[in-house]
């Protein structure tokens, strides 16, 4: 504030200049017609203080210009030396003209230069009040004082309402001085409001890192204008893994307090080389200008090994991994929106290889990610637009070789990528929230097509993990039941042992409810998963299904024909029934049957097939095995 108010003082040297020179103009005039030494000196010395005052103010306000000048209380003595002496000489040299002179010339030019300068100094130098008052004082006070001793009656009555303009003029400098006092504060308030919007606009108010807005501003500036066609720079995005899981069990507070924590090391790593910003969530970006693939490998790798020592938060130590993707210009990419695309790419990778590691960002990755997106984009409209179908491959009964069951396998052939198996749109679909629609659609049309068969021959169908973990699923199998007057003992629903693996009890409850309504449950790819048996025990499963893997090399191995006879004999001691999956060939067939296995499943018997030949081959009967030249078939992955 002080300083505001000092630099008013040197604001305007145009007026100080105007002062200075009609004093120095009056002065003259009066020394030229009194011929008094006396008056000759003053005006002397009016004349160089009006001279040095000028030279003062100019000299600092090219400095203020320039940002150089410093507001000191030094220079706010200079100033007010000088203007109460050029202040003082104008009065003593008005009262030594009205003293000394009978002239009235010469008491008009020092009587009106006298009270026009105070006049015009109450306003201008009302910043520092006290100056302002001293000049208006010094001015008039020995002007008044010289029109009383002239002793005529108007140089008095001039010299008593001189003497209350001074009264009027100090008040006018305090109101002008208060004015002045509150616009700066104003605008000083405004400035440090100001200030603060914009620090909230491009900082993180919880890490103090830049936010997302600021660091794509400085990107976009980077790539605007420091950069020469074949200037490198390198994005890191960065992404705390399983922080969610952090945030849940520990709370935000600690959430919170880690996210300071992983601000602080990001900047303890990246010192000068570059800029951290804190994207939102749990998400870093780093910029490092003229940083080659070498330079973002390294600090990546520098920012994995510091997240290994851990973070301690509170009474807490949190063992925590990162992933990191990086893209660098231009080679990468030569826009800031492509690059940031992108270092995202990827990050998903460095995600999906198993998290705790860089990746750089690669063109395949690139086209991997317009395929996942463009599966993304169609997965919703094939589920409305017809895209998906169902096939179904038979389960034969041994005994007889009539079908029992058929298992219901879903494909969706994509209008522009070709038939998409499940295997690859099915973790998609679950990634996107998707898999409770898919596998209501599934479950219902297998129901309508088991519905039309000639024989009572079940229906079976893959439900995925994630489905288990929606409570809308038993509703969704009560509606298809109702839809299409299926028995629910003709419906049976396959899991796998991962279910097991990942058990919170809400898959318990609906795997109890479920068996409830009356469906048969499957275990499939027994054998592969979960090494415990307790779940056996725990649940009541009606059909175990060994993996097609253990069926493949059971001519060959003798541990395969172990395992196989092992699990043939666990399911008849326990009631169950059992399919050998993946029968291509007589001799499995016959190794199959030697260790008690119910039902077989593959393409010795039949390959996946449309509703209307599936229901062809029921009528039929039973089905002779024929070994054929067989195509490589999707790989397995749940149908819902």
């Amino acid at each position: 504030m002080r300083r505001s108010l000092v630099e008013t003082l040197y604001a305007s040297p145009a007026s100080l200049t105007i002062g200075a020179a009609t004093g120095t103009a009056v002065g003259i005039v009066i020394s030229s017609l009194s011929h008094d030494p006396m008056i000759d000196v003053i005006v002397a010395a009016v004349c160089i203080v009006a001279t040095l005052r000028v030279v003062t103010a100019i000299f600092f306000h090219r400095q203020l210009m320039r940002g150089t000048a410093v507001a000191s209380r030094l220079w706010e003595l200079v100033y007010e030396l000088g203007a109460w002496a050029y202040a003082g000489l104008l009065g003593l040299m008005s009262f030594a003209t009205l003293v000394a002179s009978g002239n009235s010339v010469m008491h008009m030019l020092s009587v009106s230069m006298a009270t026009g300068y105070a006049g015009g100094i109450s306003g201008r130098n009302a910043g520092r009040v006290h100056i302002a008052i001293g000049q208006v004082c010094l001015a008039l006070v020995p002007t008044a004082t010289g029109l009383w001793l002239e002793g005529s009656t108007g140089y008095r009555v001039l010299a008593i309402a001189m003497a209350m303009m001074v009264l009027g003029l100090a008040e006018i400098s305090s109101t002008t001085h208060r004015i002045v006092v509150q616009a700066l504060k104003g605008k000083r308030d405004q400035s440090v409001l100001a200030e603060k919007f914009e620090r909230l606009a491009r900082y993180d108010s919880l890490t103090g890192l830049e936010n997302r807005m600021a660091m794509q501003m400085r990107l976009q500036d980077i790539f605007d204008n420091h950069m020469a066609p074949h200037d490198a720079v390198a994005i890191l995005w960065m992404d705390i893994d399983r922080f969610k899981e952090i945030n849940d069990s520990l709370g935000h507070i600690v959430g919170d307090q880690l996210l300071r924590g992983v601000a602080k090391r990001l900047t303890e790593v990246v010192q000068d080389k570059g800029w951290t910003a804190r994207f939102g969530g749990d998400e870093f970006v780093i910029i490092c200008p003229n940083a080659d693939r070498l330079t973002a490998q390294t600090i990546a790798r520098e920012i994995i090994e510091y997240f290994a020592y851990g973070f301690d938060v509170g009474d807490h130590h949190l063992e925590v991994t990162a992933s990191i993707g990086y893209a660098v210009a231009p080679q990468d990419g030569r826009h800031m929106d492509e690059l940031m695309q992108h270092a995202d790419i990827a990050l998903y990778e460095a995600k999906r290889e198993g998290r705790n590691r860089a990746a750089s960002f690669s063109w395949l990755f690139k086209e991997r990610f317009n395929r996942v997106h463009e599966i993304e984009t169609g997965l919703r409209r094939a589920i409305e637009g017809q895209e998906l179908r169902l096939v179904f491959q038979p389960i034969v009964d041994l005994e007889n070789l009539h079908i029992h069951a058929c298992e219901a396998l879903l494909r969706w052939e994509h209008p522009t990528l070709g038939p998409i198996p499940p295997s690859e749109f099915i973790p998609i679909a679950e990634g996107m929230g998707l898999i409770e629609d898919i596998t209501s659609w599934v479950v219902r049309h297998a129901c309508l097509a088991a519905a039309s068969w000639p024989t009572d021959a079940r229906v079976a169908v893959n439900i995925s993990p994630a489905s288990l973990k929606s409570a809308e699923l038993p509703g969704s199998v009560i509606a298809a039941l109702l839809e299409s007057g299926l028995p629910a003992r003709r419906l049976e629903l396959e899991v796998t042992e991962s279910i097991f693996l990942d058990d919170s009890g809400q898959a318990n409850a609906i795997l109890r409810e479920l068996q409830r309504i009356g469906l048969r449950l499957a275990l499939d790819d027994f054998g592969t998963g979960y090494s415990s048996l307790s779940y056996l025990r725990s649940y009541r499963f009606d059909t175990l299904k060994i993996d097609q893997s253990f069926m493949a090399g059971v001519s060959a191995n003798a541990e395969d024909r172990a395992i196989v006879r092992a699990i043939g004999s666990l399911a008849r001691d326990l009631a169950m029934d059992t399919v050998a999956e993946g029968i291509e060939t007589l001799d499995q067939l016959d190794h199959a049957r030697d260790a008690g296995f119910t039902n077989v499943q593959g393409y010795l018997f039949s390959r996946p097939v449309s509703c209307e030949a599936v229901t062809a081959l029921i009528a039929h009967g039973a089905l002779t095995p024929k070994e054929e030249s067989l195509p490589v078939p999707f790989p397995r992955r749940r149908a819902s």
